[in-house]
């Protein structure tokens, strides 16, 4: 059991880039069809890539008890100019269910309200229907834009939007 445990989201850093690893791996093993990248490229980063992306990159990691138990990314979308997204969501099993998630979502949400939008973004993939079910929750709706994978046609996308105000 999690017990009374606190956690503690912070954005990461570059001494955080093992944790980084730790869950960007572990994500990517356990739901695989969920992220734009795969395990087998992830897993050849040298320790300067992931230096670099827990540097430069807007990624925020929950621990509990010093351990590493979340991640999720804000960003920005090139086909959508001017809005925010949120990124790369992950909970490991043990501690999905306690709020960590939700969470999660509200650090990119204050994040983009500090960008100065009053929307946040994301994909999702219709093969997930565990996640779908989650941003629903939360207030998120459908755009009604499907598309497919770049990495695997043979996923769907669908993007989704939550208002802020």
């Amino acid at each position: 059991m999690m017990g009374e445990a606190t956690i503690t989201i912070r954005r990461s850093e570059r001494d955080d880039w093992r944790a980084l690893k730790t869950i960007r791996l572990e994500a990517l093993a356990d739901t695989p069809d969920a992220y734009g990248s795969t395990w087998k490229e992830n897993s050849k980063w040298s320790d300067a890539q992931w230096k670099n992306a827990a540097t430069n990159r807007l990624y925020y990691l929950a621990y509990r008890d010093d351990v590493v138990v979340g991640m999720v990314s804000g960003g920005l979308n090139d086909v959508h100019p001017g809005t925010r997204w949120l990124y790369a969501m992950y909970v490991t099993p043990s501690d999905r269910g306690s709020g960590t998630a939700d969470q999660l979502v509200e650090i990119v949400c204050a994040w983009a309200r500090s960008e100065g939008v009053d929307e946040v973004y994301l994909h999702v993939t219709k093969s997930v229907p565990r996640a779908r079910a989650f941003y629903t929750r939360l207030g998120f709706r459908p755009t009604g834009e499907t598309f497919p994978m770049d990495r695997d046609s043979t996923l769907t996308l669908e993007t989704m939007v939550l208002d802020l105000d």
